[in-house]
């Protein structure tokens, strides 16, 4: 009875905290750049993890009709003797009957929230299937849009450099430029072509990686958004979180069990009785018997230990639970920090890059009239590269950052349906 207590008063505790989290709803914010639902829920859910969590669910919907049902079925017996007697007068004698055990009440209450319990974690870890299959297509999605944005950049900063060498050979040709000079800005062009190549090979690969494990996906030309600014507090978003998380649902779901399986321990106590009705036919037919028949096994200490082991497991699933909640907030909290320090970083990266860009325009624009270097040009188109490609990679982080905690929050693909 104070395990049931105990379970009731958490389950209103967790109550308390959805009521609380409605009051503080956090809204979805909008998001571009990823893909339609309509062309991902398809991935999703011919995911092999789905997959494998539909069937499942299957599964436990048929364990959960098994245990609607009484687990004893009736029993025919029959005998036949012949009996014989001193006077040598021989009778041919027969018993028929049938049996069958009954489940006492409690424990079909007990196997009922056994089987509610079963359906429900197999419904939550179907979701959290949907939930870890969406973080892979998003994180491999935005690996391919950061790919193709890198290709991109890399090609104009070919052309960029091609610009450079036409300076230089402009200069060379009047008399302004060795040929040692010339010879550096070809081989920076040749460096910068081989740059350009490892960047189309590395989107060509990572549209690999996303087709291959997610067959069927179509090449949709999107630009590599920005992610947005977590204005919310921390508190929203955990509570978000929380409330939807399919991993917290589980151990809570196993704990619905383990509280099912020590009342059925429980009421396991008081052994079930077997009920019976027999016919008989004795000396021959001349005398018919009719009768019930009761039996009932007599319960040892074996019953006690398994309650006790039984209740002990509930305080154990209890805790499990304590751990899962905590663990989560921590990792919401780190998120959301995370999140927040990368949009930040992306903020300075940008402003890096532009200030890298502007000078790089600077110092060709002065080499092209005469006054300038060629290694402060080479350098200034040097530094404007690695920029453009530190401020790419920190969009690239933010963006999964901002995207990770979206759908953590099933704010995206109708995740929150599931």
């Amino acid at each position: 009875m104070t395990h049931r207590w105990c379970l009731m008063k958490f389950v209103s505790v967790v109550s308390a905290i959805t009521l609380m989290s409605s009051a503080y709803a956090l809204q979805a914010p909008a998001v571009t750049g990823l893909l339609p639902t309509e062309l991902a829920r398809p991935l999703l859910a011919q995911d092999p993890r789905v997959a494998a969590a539909r069937a499942g669910l299957a599964v436990a919907r048929e364990e959960s009709s098994i245990l609607e049902k009484s687990p004893y079925e009736w029993t025919a017996k029959a005998t036949g003797q012949r009996r014989s007697l001193d006077t040598g007068a021989q009778y041919r004698e027969w018993n028929v009957g049938v049996e069958r055990a009954i489940r006492l009440p409690g424990k079909g209450v007990a196997d009922r929230d056994m089987g509610k319990a079963t359906l429900a974690e197999a419904q939550a870890r179907y979701g959290e299937a949907m939930h870890e299959s969406a973080k892979a297509l998003m994180t491999l999605w935005v690996d391919w849009l950061g790919a193709e944005r890198g290709r991109e950049l890399s090609a104009a900063n070919v052309q960029a450099v091609q610009e450079n060498l036409l300076a230089v050979d402009k200069r060379n040709r009047a008399g302004d430029a060795s040929r040692l000079d010339l010879n550096l800005a070809s081989a920076e062009l040749a460096e910068q072509k081989r740059m350009n190549n490892d960047a189309q090979t590395q989107a060509a690969a990572a549209w690999t990686r996303l087709s291959v494990r997610f067959p069927g996906i179509q090449p949709l030309r999107l630009a590599l958004p920005l992610p947005l600014l977590l204005t919310e507090d921390a508190s929203q978003w955990r509570h978000r979180i929380l409330a939807e998380s399919d991993v917290l649902k589980i151990a809570q779901t196993q704990l619905r069990m383990a509280q099912a399986q020590a009342d059925r321990a429980l009421a396991n106590r008081f052994a079930d009785p077997t009920l019976g009705i027999f016919s008989a036919s004795e000396v021959g037919g001349r005398e018919r018997l009719t009768g019930l028949s009761i039996s009932i096994p007599l319960a040892g200490g074996l019953r006690d230990s398994k309650s006790a082991k039984a209740m002990a497991a509930v305080e154990v699933a209890r805790q499990s639970v304590e751990i899962t909640q905590r663990e989560l907030e921590t990792e919401i909290a780190t998120d959301v920090v995370t999140a927040r320090g990368l949009y930040e970083s992306l903020q300075i990266a940008n402003e890096g890059a532009r200030a890298m860009q502007e000078n790089a325009k600077l110092v060709q624009r002065a080499y092209a009239l005469g006054e300038g270097d060629l290694q402060s040009l080479l350098l200034a188109r040097r530094q404007a590269t690695a920029s453009e490609n530190s401020a790419l990679q920190a969009q690239v982080g933010a963006l999964k950052a901002f995207y990770g905690l979206l759908t953590d929050a099933h704010f995206i693909w109708d995740l929150e349906h599931d």
